[in-house]
């Protein structure tokens, strides 16, 4: 046959409008959607024909156009239960603000707000005075600004202050962050030259003060909050690198990326810098993230000296890096809690898991099991190790709990086969449930699922069991 000829197989436009299941499709989406559809799908087997390919049946070009807009009016981004253990978990949206969080905000973004309207002055005002006094007054920083995330941050302190010129970095904090982007590249695209110092392992004052030319712009500072280098290591401290910087004349940056804001009373962060202490010391700036150890909204936020500060807000850059309503509504509400830590620890769900207590997780993971047993499946509780993630706490561990399903009466095969084919089903579900494929075992960390959550996991686990596991 022809391709001309197969090419007459092809349904038109109005046959397939006028046809039952296309005319179900117009409930769920406008008729310009589903036309479009239909065009873009005709045009796609019209080329697979030219290219020597038969006409499928049209119940396939249906099911294709059906996919389409199914895809198209479905929402991409959706909750997740986290059961990994992980609490700030980067694919999963990181901080989790919790119903009290979006409490204290929601009357302010689901109307008009003073965004930037001073009222006690009846005129224009600026975004950054809604949360800049009291970032000040919980850092000690005399002034701070906010953009999008701490790689904007520390790239517009870059380009800021060191473009063409040199800034001085430890071979050891070269580090790379989400997104295989790497510490190098940004300071490449910032537009300035990189001075390595040191090695891997130590790097010494010594070998700053040796690296210093009139060149040199900046002397930089990264924390490295996503892993360790032990044994025999010597990195220089802040208080040495602030000293030879004010010896030199030469700003000192120090990026620390996970943002703890200030220290609380929490023995798992005890290790953790905060940005209140690192300030003391008297560096020039401060970047770090807002979206991590804060737990607060993904932000990039510059603290230190009110001369440099008041140099980035007159940065061109600034305004393509500035944060809306939403970021500095949620801002403010997390740093006001930190003026009272039972609040603190009350309103953000990051904190609640990390003073959470064995006793009481395994308790949680006793109720998880007996939800499963309700439904038919048999579970282990196992101990766990959760983590801080996002970059942050590396080599630290929350002892928790999980529940690990029991595939009883198998081969080691099957158990495997089945413990993954749950883990896929359960990515696939309206409502996702995320949990731990490891060596063939499939668990759930109680750590990370919220107590009324339970009853949803379970249900989620049930379903998808009888869905996909052969009786």
């Amino acid at each position: 046959m022809s391709k001309h000829d197969e090419l007459r197989k092809l349904p038109g436009v109005d046959t397939l409008l006028n046809h039952d299941e296309i005319k179900a499709m117009f409930g769920s989406a406008p008729k310009e959607v589903v036309v479009w559809f239909i065009k873009q799908t005709i045009a796609h087997y019209r080329k697979s024909v030219l290219d020597g390919n038969e006409v499928p049946s049209i119940n396939t070009i249906i099911s294709e156009i059906h996919n389409h807009i199914t895809k198209l009016t479905t929402k991409s981004l959706r909750p997740v239960i986290n059961a990994t253990g992980v609490v700030i978990h980067t694919n999963l949206g990181r901080s989790p603000f919790g119903e009290k969080l979006l409490d204290e905000v929601r009357d302010i973004l689901s109307g008009y707000n003073n965004l930037e309207y001073n009222l006690a002055a009846a005129q224009r005002g600026s975004r950054y005075a809604h949360v800049t006094h009291l970032l000040q007054f919980l850092t000690g920083a005399e002034d701070v600004l906010v953009v999008n995330n701490n790689a904007a941050a520390i790239m517009l302190v870059l380009r800021s202050f060191a473009k063409s010129r040199e800034v001085i970095v430890s071979r050891g904090e070269l580090i790379e962050i989400g997104g295989s982007f790497r510490m190098p590249d940004i300071m490449s695209a910032s537009d300035c030259k990189m001075i390595e110092v040191g090695t891997t392992n130590k790097t010494k004052v010594s070998d700053y003060e040796n690296a210093i030319t009139e060149d040199t712009a900046m002397l930089l500072k990264v924390h490295q909050s996503n892993y360790i280098i032990q044994g025999f290591t010597t990195e220089a401290t802040l208080e040495e690198l602030v000293e030879l910087g004010g010896r030199k004349n030469v700003p000192v940056v120090y990026d620390m990326g996970s943002g703890l804001l200030r220290k609380a009373n929490i023995s798992f962060l005890s290790d953790e810098p905060d940005v209140k202490t690192t300030l003391e010391t008297g560096i020039d700036l401060v970047t770090f993230s807002g979206d991590k150890l804060l737990g607060g909204p993904q932000a990039g936020i510059i603290a230190g000296k009110m001369e440099l500060i008041a140099k980035l807000k007159k940065d061109p850059l600034t305004r393509a890096l500035r944060v809306g309503k939403e970021t500095l509504s949620m801002l403010e509400a997390i740093a006001l809690a930190y003026l009272d830590e039972e609040k603190l620890i009350n309103l953000s769900p990051i904190f609640q898991m990390m003073v959470a207590k064995p006793e009481a997780l395994h308790k949680k993971a006793e109720a998880l099991q007996n939800l499963l047993a309700k439904g038919g499946i048999k579970s282990a509780i196992i101990e766990s190790k959760g983590q801080a993630g996002g970059g942050s706490l590396p080599g630290k561990f929350i002892e928790s709990y999980a529940v690990q399903i029991e595939f009883e009466n198998l081969s080691r095969n099957r158990r495997i086969e089945n413990a993954e084919k749950l883990f896929d089903k359960l990515l696939k579900i309206e409502k996702p449930l995320l949990g731990v494929l490891r060596q063939g075992k499939l668990i759930f960390d109680v750590l990370t699922i919220p107590e009324n959550k339970l009853l949803d996991t379970a249900d989620k686990i049930i379903q998808s069991y009888k869905e996909v596991i052969p009786k």
